[in-house]
């Protein structure tokens, strides 16, 4: 009986080691009705690699001189947008395009203004750490290096086990990926007026911004469709050939495709400027205006429809998106301050 007893103990004891070692489940905090952003079978959401992604989104060891992070050009108070036409790279190159939000980016593919095979944040990844036109974080030929930064940090270590219990704790560059993925999927923007609005509370809702979502919806909606505003198709907002950027034809080597690029979600989008895929709008009212191409409207509109169609776009920004300490800086990681 004694022998038996010992050996209940120690499957109890395995069991909970076990237990133990499985990373808490990721609760979704979502309105009714709104489904949480897919994530692939390869990397499910947990709570230890949403808090790791998090670290590592605002951790400037990812860049080759120590000087930019992912929140470098990814700023809070900016819906996670940038503020500037475009930004420049550690050594000075010039940005391409402008930085775009990352509001609800968890539900968005493709995901950047003109490469329809970035598809999934995890591969996007690569793109500012790696990439090369233009030079953004300028870690190309030096994963070795990123590496090692971050497996001398014993915080990190305990991170990534902690994380990914499976691949026990192996720090890689996938899985660098797989953690920035899972903190973005999180950056989720619900309560804005505008959502409120739509979940019942229509006294909320100004007059103008009611009469501004009429105008949207019989002009802009055809594009700037859904619960993120885009329709995630390739536009010449200013007609085929008359831009200096390729933009998708870069990709496929399309005439057709000469100046197209993916239509922009709106979400915070009064937070989000300058405005267009090079950022040279530097207003709302310029952005709306230069679509007027496709848009006959939007070069005729009287102030009254301009202030209309503004106060409508001003109901699509979230404070409690911009404010949530979740998404700030940590302050610390593995119980000390950073």
């Amino acid at each position: 009986m004694r022998r038996l007893s010992i050996g209940l103990t120690a499957l109890t004891a395995l069991a909970l080691g076990t237990a133990a070692a499985r990373p808490a489940q990721w609760l979704w905090n979502l309105p009714e009705g709104v489904e949480p952003p897919p994530a692939p079978a390869d990397n499910p959401m947990n709570a230890a690699k949403v808090e790791l992604g998090r670290r590592l989104f605002y951790d400037a060891d990812l860049s080759v001189d120590g000087t930019m992070s992912c929140a470098t050009c990814h700023e809070q108070k900016r819906a996670f947008a940038d503020g500037n036409r475009t930004r420049p790279g550690v050594h000075g190159d010039p940005g391409r395009r402008n930085v775009p939000g990352l509001a609800n980016v968890g539900y968005l593919s493709p995901l950047t203004w003109a490469d329809p095979r970035l598809s999934t944040l995890e591969v996007q990844v690569a793109v500012p750490i790696f990439g090369e036109t233009p030079v953004e974080m300028g870690m190309k030929g030096k994963e070795q290096e990123l590496l090692r930064r971050l497996s001398r940090d014993k915080c990190y270590i305990r991170m990534f086990r902690n994380a990914f219990p499976e691949r026990r704790g192996t720090i890689d560059m996938p899985a660098v990926s797989k953690a920035l993925a899972a903190f973005q999927r999180t950056l989720l923007s619900h309560a804005s007026l505008y959502d409120r609005y739509r979940r019942g509370e229509e006294s909320a809702f100004p007059a103008a911004a009611r009469r501004g979502e009429a105008l949207f919806g019989a002009h802009c909606a055809s594009c700037h469709s859904g619960g993120n505003f885009t329709d995630q198709q390739f536009h010449a907002i200013e007609g085929k050939g008359t831009s200096s950027d390729m933009g998708l034809a870069e990709i496929t080597g399309l005439p057709e495709d000469h100046g197209r690029f993916r239509t922009p979600s709106l979400r915070n989008v009064a937070l989000t400027g300058p405005y267009l895929h090079d950022g040279s709008a530097a207003s709302l009212p310029e952005a709306i205006a230069r679509h007027a191409f496709m848009v006959p409207l939007a070069g005729t509109l009287t102030p009254a429809q301009r202030d209309d169609l503004l106060a409508f776009l001003d109901t699509l920004t979230d404070r409690e998106f911009v404010e949530n300490p979740k998404f700030a800086y940590p302050e610390t990681a593995c119980g000390k301050p950073l």
